[in-house]
């Protein structure tokens, strides 16, 4: 039960992290924030495997990815966007 319920909090966070892409977000936010949330989830299911806790790992994994996904892809499209309009950092 205890694993159910945990398993069911980070699903719900991890749709909750992945909502960060709207469609008045650019390319580099969504394309970071997949690829983020699958690498995550990769490498959470490992890490939990060792400890025989893959799903739950997996779901840690993909949440933390996703945030740090869309968070790079955030800064690279804000980057893009500045250097457009001319203005250096």
């Amino acid at each position: 039960m205890k694993l159910l319920i945990t398993t069911l909090f980070a699903a719900a966070f991890v749709a909750l992290g992945s909502s960060c892409a709207t469609p008045d977000s650019s390319v580099q936010t969504k394309q970071r924030a997949v690829q983020g949330g699958l690498s995550g989830a990769v490498l959470g299911g490992v890490i939990g495997h060792q400890s025989g806790r893959g799903l739950e790992g997996a779901a840690v994994g993909a949440a933390a990815g996703t945030a740090a996904g869309a968070a790079w892809g955030s800064s690279e499209d804000e980057a893009r966007q500045q250097e457009q309009q001319g203005v250096r950092r």
